[in-house]
Order: C-alpha cells, then structure tokens, then sequence
C-alpha cells in the first residue's frame, strides 16, 4: 500500500508547474477583462469620493404589519432613484441594504440638504387631465396607450393607435404636435387649452352670484395666471435637466401646471389641469399579459371606493373630447409624466386597464410607479453623511499610507526572521494584491462594490492574515527539518499539516466576515466584505501558488543545501542528525538487536 502513494506523491511534487501555469492565467483573465471593460480602478465609497449618503429605514403604515417586502422596497429604490436623477447626478446610487434599509450614495459633494428633501419625503402620485402638450424639437410624435374599463376586449380605439410604451406615448395634439410651432402658437394653445377646460357650472355661478367689479377682479387674476402659465410653458425646454426638475415640482393638487414627460427617448412638455385623482385612491395594479384578445402587456388598475367615482368622473368628461391631447389623463409621479393614456369612454366599476405596445419591463415599471400611491411604507432618515471631495481624498492618501506601511513592516519581518523564504512569502503577497485589486475593480460596475475607508481597513488586515498562512507553512517545514529530513521530503510531509490548520484559520476568519455582513448595516459591510473576500484570495494564493513555488524552490541548491541566508539552515535550526541505516552481519555474529534500529 506504501508504494502506491508514494508514486502519486511523486506526481505531484513533479508537476507544480501546472498550478502555478493556472494562477498565472486567472491574473491575465481578471486584468485583461479589467482593462478591456476600461474599469481599472475600483469604485470609490462616498467618505473617499466624497458626496452625501443617506440611509432611509422602512416602516409599516399603521394596520399593515406586512407591508416591508422585497416588491415594496424594489419599488420605492425605483421611485428614489428617479428623484435623484432629476438632481442631475449621472453617479447617483440607489439601492436597498438588508430588509428595511435603502441607501442613496450621492458622489461629488451634492447638497445634502436638496437631496434629503428629494429621497426622503413620501412620493406624490396624481391623475391630471391634460390641456396641451408640444414635443421637443426633433422629437416624433407617437401614438398614445389607451385607457378602457377592466374586462373590455379591446384596450385601444381604432382611431388612436397603440404604440410602445416608454411610458407615456401618445400622438399630439393639432395645437401643439409641430415641434417648430412658434412661441405665439403655443401661448394661444395654452390660452384655448384653459378655456376649454373651465367648467361651465363654476362659471355661470360665479356670473350669477358675484358683482360686476368682483367678475371683473376675477377674470383679471385669472387672465394674470393664464399669461404667466403661457410664459412657463412657452420657456419650458424639458430636454435640459435642470429645467426638468423645476417644471411642476412646486405645483398644489388644485392648480393648473405645466410638467414633462419622455415618450421613446424624447422629452415632452404639458400643460395640465387640477389633479382630479390621487395616487392613495389607487388600490392595487399590476402588470398582466393579456391571452385572450393577444393585446400583450397592459398594466391593471383597481381603485378604492372613493377612487371609482372620481375615476369615472375625469373619463366621463375626458371621453366627450374626440381629439388629442384633451382626450388623455397624465399619470404624476412627483411633477413628471411618466404616462398620458387616451379615454375613448366613461371607466366605471373601480377597474380600469391601461394597454399599448407595452414590453413586460415597461408595464410592470408603470404598475409600481401606481402602485406607490398606495404603498403602505414610510421611511425616516437614519442618517446623512456629507464628504468634500478634498476630505475623501485625504482619507484615501491615509489609508493608502496605513497600507503601505503595514505591508511594508510584515516584508521586513520576513526577510530578517525568514530571510531566503521570504523569495516565497513577497511574491505571494503580490498576486494576492493583484488578484484582490482586479476583482474589487471588476466588482464596482458589476455589483456595484464602492471601496471606502473601513474597507481599505480590512485590505489592510488581511496583509496579516495572508501572511501568517504563509509562515504556518514555512514553521511546519521548519519542524520537518528539525526531525531530520531534507528540504525535498520535508515540504511534502509538512504540508499536510500546514494545510490542515491554514483551512481551519481561514474558515473562523471567513465565517466573522459573514457573520459581520448579515448582522451591521452601512459602512461596517464593506469591511466585512474585503475581509472574506481577501480570506478566500488568501487560500486560493496559498494552495495554487505559495505551496507549488516552494515545491520548486527546494530543489534548487540554494535552499536543498541548507545555506545560511536559505531561511532553511539545519545547524540553525538545531535539526538532529538524520537516521542512517547500516547493513549488519548476517548469522550469529550480528549479535543482539538493537531495539531502536528494529
């Protein structure tokens, strides 16, 4: 049974080319993908970028205990992550941290202020009517989804074309679909707009019941507020960011404003009218693929009691009007028209459908942007954290310097305590080094893992970690050559041995960074994370490249011959004598046994 094992043993001690050949490639593979993706440096957190982070927590509404689920929180990330869009911020991140947290990472030193106000107030959702729309210059107007009563067959009018639904597609109106309409042609479309849509009753009221001085101060102030919302409407350009996110956003429930809305990639400008439903009056919708008349996708509405009339009454009104745009509703989320569907009748019953060339993604977008009206969460700023740009760079130069000096310290221990294994031990740390350095690069586009200080802190503790396998292998080498045996002989038999008990290191170390990324929020994960990442780098370094470079280094004279600045020096270590086994006399003549050479 000896000699078989023996001969695997041989095998591969011979053949520890091949391990170090395969790390070589995984650092090629990761370095190039690295560079080819153009990610060559990882993400930074925010108290090393700089910028504002702010951590929400989630709370039930009072009689919904059930109310914090993945769905409910994927859908509030969505409705925050368009907020802080419409700051402006290309690098903004929004993203949920365990259960009931969402984290908002804004870099580069944004407002904190402006940007608690928009991720941490409760989104506002309405159903306006609209007056007028014109589209941005060099924008192509598109066929609008359509709105029907829940159950109908068909979900659009032969008149209205369906057409893909980015939200809020529709075809303008004959006021306001030219995109080279003239200031002076949008001013009068506004000024029609208000007029049709005044209600005759609150006039002939207001006629009735008011003196000749009061109509006339009246139709003052109301011409004094239809010129001023000509003029927004005239200057409003929603291809520019910034004046997206001012159209509307100060707008009351009760008055007539002007928003924006994207059909297909363009940007579109509205004149709406009062908010005539709220998002609270919105019960339940969801994204279903209709089967039955093969219609695709169409997002399902359920209203409240309360929503249903309401409902039926804006549709009732909306349908008497054949052309567009004064046929459509504008859904509003936060002062942004995220879809405007046509009303060809009266949508009675509490349920509704909104159907077009939809794409699953697309309808279940505008079932959680309807379903945020009435979502039962509430969520209350834990904490904001600002960061200048010149204090994260500071903090960065630091850590970088800890670093530094840490692996500069353990690189001097092991050349003066270790001195030619070191030859082993520094190139060791390199490819962890490079290994950990290419994956956190990768990482950042691919999970978006941001660096920031307390992971630079354990980059920093893992230096020790990785270096104490390495000298749990060379002190078992250490303790063979002590019995007596060779170099060759001695790295087989110790690492056995050494393996056992980096394994078991590695896996207590691992196990508190698992540990420590369940149980904390915040800053403290991304030192747990580089922890475990660097200790499963760690065994990866040790058993494809410490172990196979010392397999090739002891038979090479220097070490096999046990010179002084080896490291590996018998005398040194005050190895025994090795064993020597001499032939004896055969017969008699041998003399007795030797019990400790038997």
């Amino acid at each position: 049974m000896a000699a078989p094992k023996r001969g695997r043993s041989a095998s591969a001690q011979s053949k520890p080319g091949r391990s170090l050949a395969l790390i070589l490639i995984a650092i090629v593979a990761l370095t190039g993908g690295m560079f080819a993706s153009g990610n060559t440096t990882p993400r930074l957190g925010i108290d090393l970028a700089g910028g504002t982070s702010i951590t929400l927590q989630a709370h039930n509404e009072p009689g919904q205990p059930n109310a914090i689920n993945k769905t409910n929180m994927n859908t509030a990330v969505e409705i925050m992550n368009r907020r802080v869009n419409g700051l402006g911020v290309s690098e903004a991140e929004v993203q949920t941290q365990g259960t009931s947290n969402i984290i908002v990472n804004i870099p580069k030193g944004t407002n904190s202020a402006e940007a608690r106000q928009q991720v941490g107030t409760t989104a506002k959702l309405y159903f306006r009517p609209v007056l007028a729309q014109q589209a941005s210059v060099g924008a192509t107007p598109s066929a609008s989804p359509s709105a029907s009563a829940g159950g109908s067959s068909s979900a659009s009018p032969s008149t209205s074309p369906s057409s893909s639904a980015s939200a809020s597609q529709k075809a303008t109106g004959s006021s306001s679909a030219s995109p080279s309409s003239s200031a002076t042609s949008q001013g009068r479309a506004v000024t029609d707009a208000l007029k049709a849509g005044s209600t005759p009753s609150s006039s002939a009221s207001a006629s009735s019941s008011a003196s000749p001085s009061a109509t006339s101060s009246a139709d003052a102030s109301a011409s004094a507020a239809a010129s001023k919302l000509e003029a927004e409407y005239t200057a409003l350009d929603c291809s520019k960011a910034t004046q997206r996110a001012k159209a509307g956003k100060t707008a009351k429930p009760s008055d007539t404003t002007v928003a924006c809305g994207k059909i297909g990639g363009a940007w579109y400008k509205y004149v709406l009218g009062p908010a005539r439903v709220d998002g609270t009056d919105v019960k339940k919708a969801q994204a279903v693929y209709d089967t039955q008349s093969a219609a695709g996708w169409q997002v399902q509405m359920t209203f409240t009691g309360s929503g249903a009339k309401k409902f039926a009454d804006v549709t009732a009104e909306l349908a008497k009007n054949t052309s567009q745009p004064t046929n459509e509703f504008g859904i509003v989320l936060d002062g942004e028209v995220v879809s405007s569907p046509t009303v060809s009748q009266s949508i009675t019953g509490g349920q509704a459908e909104i159907s077009g060339s939809f794409t699953q993604e697309e309808a279940q977008s505008l079932a959680n942007v309807l379903s945020y009206g009435a979502l039962p969460l509430s969520f209350r700023t834990e904490s904001v954290t600002t960061v200048t740009a010149a204090l994260g760079g500071e903090q960065l130069h630091a850590g970088l310097l800890a670093g530094a000096i840490g692996l500069a310290l353990v690189i001097i221990y092991l050349v003066a305590f270790y001195r030619g294994l070191s030859l082993v031990a520094i190139p060791s740390l390199l490819v962890s080094a490079v290994l950990t350095y290419a994956i956190m690069s990768l990482l950042g586009p691919t999970i978006h893992f941001a660096l920031n200080l307390p992971a630079v802190c354990g980059a920093i503790v893992a230096i020790g970690i990785t270096a104490d396998s390495f000298i749990v292998f060379f002190e078992r080498i250490r303790d063979e050559i002590r019995e007596g045996r060779t170099l060759r002989p001695a790295v087989e038999r110790a690492w056995p041995r050494a393996r056992r008990t980096i394994l078991v290191s590695d896996f207590v170390s691992f196990l508190a960074a698992a540990v420590l990324f369940i149980v904390t929020v915040g800053k403290v994960q991304g030192f747990a994370f580089t922890l475990g990442l660097t200790t499963v780098l760690d065994v990866v370094v040790v058993f494809f490249f410490t172990k196979p470079l010392m397999t090739v280094l002891a038979r090479r004279k220097f070490f096999a011959s046990g010179h002084k600045w080896s490291g590996l020096d018998p005398k040194g270590l005050g190895a025994k004598a090795p064993l020597r086994r001499t032939r004896r006399p055969a017969g008699p003549a041998a003399g007795p046994v030797d019990p400790k050479e038997a």
